[in-house]
């Protein structure tokens, strides 16, 4: 399948199994530099995007509608990342192999995300629930239109969005894992370990791209506004998942020590 047509299946066709259009044996066509980016990705009335305001759980989740709401909030951050994933794909050209060479990393980290897409609707089916079967916000995607490099993409979706994960799924792996539930913990134990490699790859293009500059200040020059690296980290700081992924001590510091008036890494830890 060409490039184009796999990445506009993910995000111009609206079933669910379009978005899990298999990866593999993709060939590079000509860039299309008139491609422009929908306000929404394309998705049927089952699954489409709402303005209504589901919130995450605080806990509780021995209930089966929390673990219900969890899971189908994990499920849709995995099925925003696929597209804006293929969004890029793109927007972006692809005409230095250092660039081709960016785009199949993309493509394979597309791949992981399916995986988990279908692994956390698997364990929400087990629960009697079908993903749609809740709101579904667009909070990732309502970033795509502000970035307009590949730098920027990195920075907001691997060294924000999946490193925050890093913290979020070793949290609640340790919460489900306490609960009994370890079908739920196994899955939130290889998200992680495949979110490693996706912070790593990241973690690779900053620092070819960043020159002479620190990554920390080229991370922050390049996360669009309003979006801050408050945003990289969940309720509890995970170090270790960020040394195997390649972040440099001087950056880890910074980013342990980063706060503002992000509430989720100002509140506290919040009870089962």
């Amino acid at each position: 399948m060409n490039l184009s047509d796999f990445a506009s299946q993910i995000l111009m066709k609206g079933e669910l199994s379009d978005k899990l259009v298999d990866p593999t044996r993709i060939i590079f066509d000509e860039y299309n530099s008139d491609f422009t980016l929908p306000k929404a990705p394309v998705r049927c009335d089952r699954i489409t995007i709402s303005t209504e305001n589901i919130k995450f759980p605080r806990g509780h989740f021995h209930l089966k509608e929390k673990k219900a709401i969890a899971l189908h909030s994990f499920a849709n951050h995995e099925l925003l990342a696929c597209e804006m994933m293929a969004a890029a794909l793109l927007l972006y050209p692809h005409d230095t192999d250092e660039l081709i060479r960016f785009k199949r990393g993309i493509i394979s980290t597309i791949k992981d995300e399916q995986k988990h897409l279908k692994l956390y609707i698997r364990e929400l089916n087990k629960l009697g629930y079908e993903f749609g079967d809740f709101a579904l916000n667009d909070f990732f995607w309502s970033y795509m239109s502000k970035l307009e490099t590949p730098a920027q993409y990195t920075a907001l979706m691997a060294l924000t969005f999946e490193a925050a994960n890093l913290d979020f799924a070793a949290y609640y792996e340790k919460i489900f894992r306490g609960l009994g539930e370890d079908d739920i913990a196994n899955v939130l134990a290889e998200v992680l370990k495949d979110e490693i490699s996706h912070v790593g790859f990241g973690v690779r293009y900053m620092n070819k791209w960043r020159e002479d500059k620190d990554l920390w200040n080229y991370y922050q020059e390049n996360l669009p506004w309003p979006m801050t690296p408050a945003r990289a980290k969940g309720k509890v700081f995970e170090r270790t998942p960020r040394e195997k992924a390649g972040l440099d001590e001087n950056f880890l510091e910074a980013i342990e020590q980063y706060k503002d008036d992000f509430s989720v890494t100002s509140r506290r830890e919040w009870k089962q």
